[in-house]
């Protein structure tokens, strides 16, 4: 408990300088492009688009959206269970997989982060060590590689698109003109118009 404490409590205000998917990455010889980037120089459109795609009871729940969770497990959840606050546990300090372990850890991880952070700063690390591509990791990375842009420069419906790569960075361009990233894209456009726009990040504390 005290060394879990230790790792989440100090993030609160400290910018983590990697993620245990960034060192895993090095560690096999990838080229990890990533630069930390603060919140007011992410913008509205890809932390609004972000909410929208993968987790959009984020600002409400505490860390689980157990409604997600018994669409995934009876096979109905349109996208994927785990919130935004769990995949930072995950890619931040634990390993790809689906053993119990791996789970009841990230579990605990999740609860710690949810006390002892800020919504605000849940997202604003997400969004700085998030995978948007092979050795791509933040957004700073994700929009400069892709848009030749920063951040706060980008449009929504770029936003979007970037926000399809998530599932899988290793295999998504959001610059592919492909029908899964076009559809996807133009859904992910639908649920932030009915989530109220950027408008709704107001609601992070």
């Amino acid at each position: 408990m005290l060394v879990s404490l230790a790792l989440v409590v100090p993030l609160r205000w400290i910018d983590p300088p990697t993620s245990a998917f960034m060192l895993r990455d090095r560690l096999t010889g990838v080229d990890v492009n990533q630069r930390w980037i603060d919140w007011e120089e992410l913008g509205v459109s890809l932390p609004i688009a972000v909410i929208a795609s993968e987790d959009q009871k984020f600002p409400v729940h505490h860390g689980f959206d157990l409604t997600s969770m018994q669409d995934a497990l009876a096979g109905g959840a349109s996208r994927g269970a785990s919130t935004i606050s769990q995949q930072v546990a995950k890619n931040l300090y634990l390993w790809p997989g689906r053993n119990w372990i791996r789970k009841g850890i990230e579990a605990w991880l999740t609860l710690l982060i949810e006390a002892t952070w800020s919504k605000r700063r849940i997202l604003e690390i997400y969004l700085n060590i998030a995978q948007f591509g092979p050795g791509l990791y933040g957004a700073q990375a994700a929009t400069r590689h892709y848009y030749g842009r920063s951040p706060d420069r980008i449009t929504l419906a770029e936003a979007a698109r970037l926000a399809t790569v998530l599932p899988s960075p290793s295999r998504i361009d959001p610059r592919d003109q492909s029908a899964y990233v076009d559809k996807r894209a133009a859904w992910i456009l639908e649920q932030v118009r009915g989530l109220g726009g950027p408008a709704y990040l107001g609601r992070l504390d």
